[in-house]
């Protein structure tokens, strides 16, 4: 699906000045379907605000689902030039994004979005080994996404132990994969677009994701049975990466308007997202699917292994990413994590201008737009 919007968008303060520029069109992608948050907030209504404060001249063409490019292949389609700026899920690249998978491995640990979104954003616009990265694998990192956490969308029920080994299970990234091996489940590494016909087909028993998939996927159709059982959460990549080439030929005034876009849209993303997440649960039980708690040995064999994880995340970035420097950057990642929960502590999460307005505070409105990304 090809977009191309206008509509009014309110300027927050510190970024941006009201410069104009000819009008500059460019392609965006996110290969998730119109009506999925990071589509509809991330992409779609992030084009209307770029344009309403660029005063029509930067100008996205948003393509959403798989009819531009594949999952895996937004990010070749960033370094080509195919689009100019894309969402990219980092856990389809692992080889090529081994600190952003590293941190990643954590996500076991984490269960609060919110927070999750701008200490990533944080982490990989000021890590320098993220940074360095990015810089390699040829895309401009602008914002991060993130998920709700993950929980278990079966086509039986699966509530112990006993009902979950033996089933294949659509994982994402090998933390998670790891507890699914360990726990007596058969881990299957396919991207989240191939969730429903695996589980329509009988390929997969159960997919983990967020629970507005249920219905923005239609999952509730072949997977009647959903466990609450938190199995981590996803941001590792860019919700808005851009072709490194495109970036330096813009102005610093344009690069600052769309730093103040991804802010607004970020914010408004995941605010819509949690909500979409706990509407769907319901929408999906109205509908006659069951919802069931983990049973005590499930749930414990995911706490016992998440008590261990930052160590296991230790030795992952080691021994499967390579990095001689994984326990730093993951304690940095921990920190600034911990930093957000500070700032967003007095902070009204459904409020999504008051969120923006932190994130250039304390993110964007540091950065130099002049030098930030530019080759």
């Amino acid at each position: 699906m090809k977009l191309k919007l206008t509509a009014g968008c309110a300027v927050l303060t510190g970024l941006i000045s009201g410069a104009a520029f000819a009008e500059t069109t460019f392609t965006a992608n996110s290969f998730y379907a119109a009506e999925h948050p990071h589509s509809k907030y991330g992409y779609v209504e992030w084009a209307e605000m770029v344009q309403d404060l660029s005063d029509g001249d930067l100008v996205p063409e948003v393509y959403t689902g798989t009819v531009l490019l594949a999952p895996r292949a937004n990010l070749q389609g960033i370094r080509d030039n195919v689009v100019q700026v894309a969402h990219h899920a980092a856990v389809y690249t692992p080889s090529e994004m081994p600190v952003a998978n590293t941190v990643q491995e954590l996500g076991f640990n984490y269960s609060d979005p919110l927070t999750m979104i701008f200490a990533s954003t944080d982490f990989s616009m000021n890590n320098e080994a993220q940074l360095q990265e990015w810089q390699d694998t040829g895309v401009v990192y602008l914002g991060s996404y993130a998920t709700p956490p993950y929980i278990l969308f079966c086509r039986e029920p699966v509530r112990t132990l006993d009902e979950f080994k033996g089933k294949r299970i659509r994982t994402a990234g090998s933390s998670v994969s790891q507890w699914v091996e360990q726990a007596g489940g058969i881990p299957v590494n396919v991207p989240s677009s191939e969730m429903y016909t695996g589980l329509e087909r009988g390929t997969l028993d159960c997919a983990s994701n967020a629970a507005n998939d249920l219905i923005d996927r239609s999952l509730w159709e072949v997977a009647e049975h959903t466990t609450l059982l938190s199995t981590g959460m996803y941001w590792t990549g860019p919700q808005w990466g851009y072709n490194p080439g495109f970036w330096s030929d813009l102005t610093t005034e344009q690069r600052k308007i769309l730093m103040q876009a991804t802010a607004q849209a970020m914010s408004h993303m995941i605010v819509e997202y949690l909500g979409a997440a706990e509407s769907s649960l319901e929408e999906a039980k109205a509908k006659g699917n069951n919802v069931y708690e983990p049973g005590d040995d499930l749930k414990a064999s995911a706490d016992d292994y998440r008590a261990n994880s930052v160590d296991t995340a230790y030795t992952t970035a080691a021994e499967t990413y390579g990095l001689d420097n994984g326990k730093e950057i993951i304690d940095d990642f921990i920190a600034t994590y911990e930093k957000w929960e500070d700032l967003l502590a007095d902070v009204d999460r459904n409020d999504p201008d008051a969120l923006a307005q932190i994130a250039i505070d304390e993110i964007y409105g540091k950065i130099d737009a002049a030098t930030y990304g530019v080759q």
